[in-house]
């Protein structure tokens, strides 16, 4: 009797400790289908999840996870490995450390989440670099991709925001210029290790948020061939497209649901690569910078929508005046065309929606990213006092916080945006 009574015990708590799990571990709603309720293609449309029709509508959280040389203006010194090298040099290791680790948890915050929904944003795109899903240190950390994931996927859906996931520097280098931190040529073309492991981080990217719908999809290579190489176009075209098909069904044995995103190549701005369609439940997408705004600016991605019925998004653009902003960004309206400006924030720049100071003597840190480094006795004349560049640093830390920051009030109302912080 005792005995039995024990197995019965034993056996109710197994039951109470699988509900629990199941419960804390509960994945996004799912229709009587078993499909899971994510936002998705629909014809030349993207539905959200209860069935609606959305035009995506945000910005894009560039020089956070992948930071850029014009944004910290650094000049020539324009990749994240070289912006990190030259920091090296002013401030050493452990300072350096310490620095990146407060500019992640600085640079974005949840605060700045909140605003963006509050200012009418739809949705975000999160630019970011390979290696934070690999063994090598990148911006002072190590496999710290999820980590960040997380906080900002967790951030937005408190605000009711979704998330484009966006892989701007790909293994090997898809671009062969400073955005993607490459070594001058476009690599991953010509890389089967690097094109294994950008289906690997892929694959485990949409094994862990197959089931999230404040996720968008997935962004799977981020402006891919630099015009500097279109005499090869044709042939990295070629290549290009099949690593397209390769990811898209490796994503689907993993996730079937969510969208999938595909740039253009040439900075994303031809679809030429696009010479038969990958697969379903794709967005097709473009960017496009400092042009005349007219209708023939877009009518080449007007007309393939029209042709493939399928949807296609902006997503960058920007960085010019109010007055352009608010013309291109109508005329995308007036097409019902989805799009993401660049960049959310930006130090001491009125072509964004945020805005923050220069420290006072962060141009030590300017003048230095423009000298001669080619030698160590360049490095050692060259280098600036090191208090006061720590303090410029220091500084611009503390400037980047939210509280600290000012909108571009012209900028966010050529948005369509509501300006108030």
């Amino acid at each position: 009797m005792v005995r039995n009574r024990i197995i019965l015990i034993l056996l109710a708590a197994v039951v109470i400790l699988l509900n629990g799990c199941k419960e804390a571990g509960a994945p996004a709603k799912k229709e009587e289908s078993g499909k899971v309720k994510v936002l998705h293609t629909d014809g030349i449309q993207l539905i959200d999840p209860e069935g609606n029709p959305i035009v995506l509508k945000g910005t894009n959280l560039g020089n956070w996870l992948v930071p850029e040389g014009y944004m910290f203006k650094m000049g020539q010194v324009n990749s994240p490995r070289k912006i990190d090298e030259l920091l090296h040099e002013l401030i050493g290791p452990d300072s350096l450390t310490a620095f990146w680790d407060r500019y992640l948890e600085n640079y974005i915050r949840r605060e700045d989440i909140a605003y963006l929904k509050k200012i009418g944003c739809n949705h975000i795109r999160l630019p970011f670099h390979y290696k934070l899903f690999t063994d090598d240190r990148y911006m002072g950390k190590r496999n710290a991709g999820f980590t960040l994931f997380d906080r900002v996927i967790e951030w937005c859906k408190e605000e009711n925001l979704y998330v484009l996931l966006d892989m701007h520097c790909a293994p090997g280098g898809q671009t062969g210029d400073n955005i993607d931190d490459s070594y001058g040529y476009p690599y991953l073309f010509k890389s089967e290790s690097s094109q294994d492991k950008l289906v690997e981080i892929w694959v485990n990217i949409a094994s862990r948020y197959k089931d999230e719908p404040t996720i968008i999809g997935y962004d799977i290579i981020n402006e891919p061939v630099a015009h500097y190489f279109t005499d090869e176009i044709d042939t990295l075209n070629s290549i290009l497209f099949p690593i397209y098909k390769r990811v898209v069904k490796a994503i689907r044995q993993v996730d079937p649901h969510h969208a999938i995103f595909l740039n253009g190549s040439v900075w994303s701005t031809s679809f030429d690569v696009f010479r038969e369609l990958p697969g379903e439940n794709i967005v097709y997408e473009f960017h496009k910078y400092w042009f005349d705004v007219n209708q023939e600016a877009i009518q080449t991605y007007l007309d393939f929508r029209e042709e493939h019925q399928v949807p296609v998004y902006i997503g960058e653009t920007g960085e010019n005046t109010d007055e352009w902003v608010e013309q291109f960004r109508t005329l995308l309206d007036e097409h019902a065309i989805g799009w993401c400006f660049w960049p959310y924030k930006k130090m001491n720049n009125t072509r964004g929606i945020m805005n923050f100071e220069e420290p006072e003597d962060y141009h030590l840190i300017s003048e230095y990213a423009a000298s001669d480094r080619s030698t160590y006795e360049n490095i050692r004349k060259n280098r600036p006092d090191i208090v006061r560049v720590q303090k410029a640093l220091n500084q611009f830390l503390e400037n980047s916080l939210f509280e600290h920051c000012f909108p571009n009030t012209g900028y966010v109302e050529a948005l369509g945006f509501e300006s108030k912080k």
